[in-house]
């Protein structure tokens, strides 16, 4: 590799309403938190209201209280289920290879449990930008090995050739 191929040096990776702001936790870092967490949680509420509204529904029309408790139950599973997804998906990277079934059987679920969702978010913005100590590690391991890289490749190539042939010489 010439001096002028010289590797990229690692970009952190954009997350989803921070950008990169997450590196330095400038550019109203601390507002968007502040955002992300009141807007999750007023998107929580508005959708428990609309939850709210199909279970008088079920009410009205009379389904019966088995009916009612098997909706209720089946909304409190997948918003548990979906809440726990999210949460692990703040702290560590799917698999790609067995996890790719898994997300796709669970995707129906978590669009179910869409308030769990929500509301992973707004207890995450809490402590960090969702998803930031993962796109950090990730990052700070990108620049450590940049570095090493970098370092390994001081001086010039070409002498360290001939200085090799001058030893056997």
């Amino acid at each position: 590799m010439s001096e002028t191929q010289q590797p990229a040096v690692p970009r952190p990776e954009p997350i989803r309403f921070f950008g990169t702001t997450w590196v330095h936790h400038d550019g109203a870092y601390g507002l968007r938190r502040v955002g992300v967490a009141v807007g999750a949680l007023v998107a929580a509420a508005a959708g428990a209201f609309v939850l709210r509204l199909g279970y008088e529904g079920l009410s009205i029309a009379a389904v019966g209280g088995f009916v009612s408790m098997l909706v209720v139950v089946m909304f409190a599973a997948c918003n548990a289920l979906a809440f726990r997804r999210a949460w692990e998906g703040f702290t560590r990277r799917p698999d790609p290879a067995t996890d790719a079934s898994v997300e796709r059987s669970l995707q129906s679920v978590r669009m179910i449990g869409f308030i769990g969702v929500l509301l992973a978010w707004f207890c995450r913005a809490f402590v960090e930008a969702p998803g930031e100590k993962l796109h950090r590690a990730e990052y700070e391991r990108e620049c450590e090995l940049y570095e090493r890289r970098r370092a390994s490749r001081a001086g010039n190539p070409a002498a360290r050739g001939s200085a090799k042939r001058r030893k056997r010489g």
